[in-house]
Order: structure tokens, then sequence, then C-alpha cells
């Protein structure tokens, strides 16, 4: 039987890989978009020649690598320049992700990414699992993990979707604000429930 896909997503900040790799652990096959975000634009790849010849060396790095910083840099002042990105690649990383999740051998298997609203991932999915988290945590976490100021913290998160936007996708949601173990339970009774849906459905 074909596997359906769970969707999951949260803010930046929120423990989306704390999340998936609990339910990795449980053996769910899971694929993550950031992922293949960086598979699609490696050296060799189309996607990174468009992205050089439209920006130029400043966005590659000395071993002819994308310079994702630099890139990040460029698009999150411009929203022309970001929207001109996402319509470069969206397509390809919904094609790198459908791919990988068509190799799941697990009743169900994971697709997340942070931006699964925004990009309108979240219709390949027939589940929405969000991962939420209160903004204040969401900023002390996210400037711990990255190094960088609450400010740049502040932009990303401006950039994703709101978090009532999210939860409004939801057809669950994991409020990640206490300890691993808590997180780890949590995951594994949503893995119990899921085994009992059919087609993500109860």
């Amino acid at each position: 039987m074909t596997p359906w896909i769970l969707g999951l997503t949260g803010g930046i900040g929120s423990g989306k890989s704390a999340v998936v790799e609990h339910f990795g652990r449980l053996g769910v096959h899971w694929v993550d978009a950031d992922h293949a975000a960086r598979w699609v634009v490696e050296p060799g790849r189309p996607a990174l020649a468009t992205i050089a010849a439209r920006f130029g060396d400043q966005v590659l790095a000395s071993d002819g690598s994308l310079d994702r910083a630099a890139l990040r840099r460029l698009v999150f002042a411009d929203p022309v320049q970001r929207q001109w990105l996402e319509q470069l690649l969206h397509p390809l990383i919904r094609q790198e992700v459908a791919d990988k999740l068509a190799q799941a051998q697990s009743p169900y298997a994971i697709m997340v990414s942070p931006l699964l609203i925004e990009s309108g991932q979240y219709r390949q999915a027939t589940r929405v699992l969000v991962v939420d988290v209160p903004e204040a945590l969401q900023l002390e976490r996210a400037s711990r993990r990255d190094g960088v100021t609450e400010e740049q913290i502040r932009s990303i998160i401006a950039a994703q979707a709101r978090r009532e936007e999210r939860l409004r996708h939801a057809d669950d949601v994991l409020v990640n604000d206490r300890d691993m173990s808590w997180l780890a339970a949590e995951v594994e009774s949503l893995h119990r429930f899921y085994l009992t849906l059919r087609g993500g459905k109860a």
C-alpha cells in the first residue's frame, strides 16, 4: 500500500528537526524540504548556474558551491528577488521531495518543510502536523542554535507564515515547550495514532 503523507511544519526554532528525528527512530521514512533545497543547488545542478548568472560570483563560495548566507542576505532584503528565487527553486524542491517520498516503505511518510504552508506543499500532504512554540522561546532557541541576532530571527519569522495561518492548516498540533523526554513521549503517542489511520484519515 502506498504510504500516506504527513506534512510537518513549524516556525524557525520550533524543534521540527527533533520531532522528525524521533519519528525516524520509530521507523518512519521522512524527507526534509530544507535538505532537498540544498540538493537542488549543489555544484553541477542547473539551478546553481541559474542563480550565479542572476546574482554573480558574490553568491558562490571559494569551492564553487552556493554561499547560502550571501544569497540569503540579498533575497531577504528584496521581495522581488526572493520571489524570483522561490519560483526557480520550489518546483525543483517539490520534485526532489516527491522522488524521495516515493522510496518510503513505512505506513506513512513525513515531508518536513518550514514553508509547507507558504509554498503550497501542504497540498501534497494528507494531514498536517504543526510543531508550535511560544515566540519568546522560538527567538531564544533559534538565536542560540544559529548564532545570529534576534533581529535576523525576527526577519525570518516575518517571512514565514504567521503562526495563526500555520495553525489554521493543522490537523494536529504539538506544542514543543518542554523537555526532550516529554517531546519523545508526545511523538510516540502521535505515531501510535497515525498507525491507526487509513490513508491519513480516522
